[in-house]
């Protein structure tokens, strides 16, 4: 269901290019290369052998890497729906 001058399908459109956008996004990221290190290179605790063995090049332990994954990090993104004033010209 579109409104106004959209026409059907559109808002199904915009979500799937949104999604397809976020994943190359994800699969870009650059992924642990190398050998995993056996203890973290931020807190030096050790890194139990199964994150060792399930992440290859693996540099951080659990607890280290969850609290980098927890930071918000502000990207700008594409205002797909544009502003009302630029849909009133």
């Amino acid at each position: 269901m579109a409104g106004g001058w959209a026409r059907d399908g559109a808002v199904s459109e915009q979500i799937e290019a949104s999604i397809t956008d976020e994943l190359a996004r994800m699969q870009a990221r650059r992924a642990p290369v190398g050998e995993s290190l056996t203890h973290c290179a931020e807190c030096e605790e050790e890194i139990p052998e199964p994150r060792r063995q399930a992440i290859p090049g693996v540099k951080l332990c659990l607890d280290c890497q969850q609290e980098r994954d927890g930071t918000y990090k502000a990207r700008g993104g594409i205002n797909r729906r544009g502003s009302k004033d630029s849909q009133l010209k």
